[in-house]
């Protein structure tokens, strides 16, 4: 089943510049070979169920060695099993409908 997750990691104790432990999870996401999207306040993540959730699995572990003490993570999950969907189709629909 493929999944599509909104993903917020928060490092604790380590400070206020998160974008280390961040880029840390994009590396995670390439080696993964799930696409992903950046945004302001986390990463959009899609590939198959299984491989997200040990790419998430494996960000915390990595913030861990870093040396993060706690690790706290949001994540917001979608599935489909009418057809696939890709975050830039989700993204592209709404410009559509933007546009009138």
């Amino acid at each position: 089943m493929k999944a599509i997750a909104d993903f917020c990691i928060i490092p604790i104790g380590v400070g206020t510049s998160l974008s280390p432990y961040v880029a840390e999870c994009q590396k995670i996401f390439q080696k993964h070979q799930l696409n992903y999207s950046l945004h302001s306040y986390g990463t959009n993540v899609e590939g198959p169920w299984d491989e997200v959730f040990v790419a998430l699995k494996e960000c915390h572990e990595r913030l861990h060695h870093m040396g993060a003490p706690r690790v706290s993570s949001s994540i917001r999950l979608g599935t489909r099993t009418d057809r696939e969907q890709t975050l830039e189709e989700k993204i592209e629909s709404v410009r559509q409908k933007q546009l009138g």
